[in-house]
């Protein structure tokens, strides 16, 4: 049923108020400054190089909406939401804060990208470039963490040698199919930019032997070879149907004989206006990416036929970004 009441309009327009506090504090990094021990306000400002008005202010607002506590002029972050709040944290949504901040300050520009039908990209936050790039792929291992372990249990079609993770070096997928397959192998391709991250985090893990690493761009470089399975996570929306379709070929193109292709994406209904995640993702796309979207299943379908794919199936059907088709070469 349409919205009909007026106040719930107004209130939907007023929901950016409290993100916009929660982003302003992580890009400043206030909640790392309170995790320790209590702090003033002055404590705050000066550590953090900020002016005392407007600090005190975001403290007393985000303490209003039960983010931080205060007592007398003391802010602390509770016990509960300290793990969520502090970088070193395994629980940490840090990363996933600040990419939610980068993607609203593109939503803010949301009116000139659509006259112009193009993204008005804002530029980088506060943060800089390469701390944002940072955020991205953290954030991806923030949502993905949860579910990859489980979700790669239940999909995997068994007698897989060597998975191809596109775009994976936040490392979360890779190593949930290296746990599903002990025998398995793993490639990592992302960007040279992004590969020492995934570097980084398995110099410790014990899996660090059954993966390589290989710098290159998906959308132009040919793929490494050798795969009998290709990893497409979260990618396709970023995506014209022109580029999918492309890179569908070069996925095809560097596969062995009868491998697969698993997409991890969200998959629209026929009107286009459900699940309701997808038509908000799908504006997301418009915001940031000139011809991304989020596609039905027969557009997937076809574009994966297009490449020469068969036996294309949904494997698995979920609200957000965890519905997964597979196709077969």
């Amino acid at each position: 049923m349409a919205i009909r009441d007026g106040e719930k309009l107004l209130e939907m327009m007023r929901a950016y108020q409290i993100p916009c506090l929660l982003a302003s504090a992580a890009d400043l990094d206030l909640f790392e400054k309170l995790i320790l021990s209590p702090r003033t306000a002055r404590d705050v400002a000066t550590s953090s190089g900020c002016d005392l008005r407007a600090v005190t202010i975001l403290l007393d607002a985000l303490t209003a909406v039960k983010v931080i506590v205060k007592q007398d002029d003391l802010y602390s972050i509770s016990p509960e939401l300290a793990p969520l709040l502090s970088e070193g944290s395994p629980q940490s949504v840090m990363a996933m804060i600040r990419h939610q901040a980068n993607c609203m300050r593109r939503w803010a520009r949301l009116p000139w990208t659509i006259r112009m039908g193009k993204p008005d990209l804002p530029g980088p936050s506060i943060r800089g470039e390469n701390a944002d790039r940072k955020s991205f792929i953290e954030a991806m291992n923030v949502v993905s963490r949860g579910v990859a372990d489980r979700l790669v249990r239940e999909i995997h079609p068994g007698n897989v040698r060597c998975v191809l993770d596109l775009g994976g070096a936040s490392g979360t997928w890779t190593l949930a199919w290296l746990k599903a397959a002990p025998e398995s192998r793993a490639v990592i391709f992302d960007l040279p930019q992004v590969i020492p991250m995934a570097r980084e985090r398995f110099s410790v893990s014990p899996f660090a032997g059954r993966v390589e690493m290989c710098a290159g761009d998906y959308y132009a470089d040919d793929l490494p070879r050798g795969a009998d399975l290709v990893w497409v996570s979260a990618i396709i929306h970023q995506n014209s149907p022109e580029q999918n379709r492309a890179l569908y070929r070069r996925i095809a193109a560097a596969l062995e004989p009868g491998g697969w292709i698993f997409i991890r994406d969200i998959v629209m209904e026929s009107s286009r206006v459900a699940p309701v995640a997808g038509a908000m993702f799908a504006a997301n796309m418009l915001s940031a990416t000139e011809g991304g979207n989020c596609y039905t299943w027969t557009e997937i379908q076809e574009d994966l036929q297009s490449a020469g794919f068969k036996a294309v199936q949904q494997v698995r059907r979920n609200e957000g970004m965890n519905s997964v088709v597979r196709a077969r070469l």
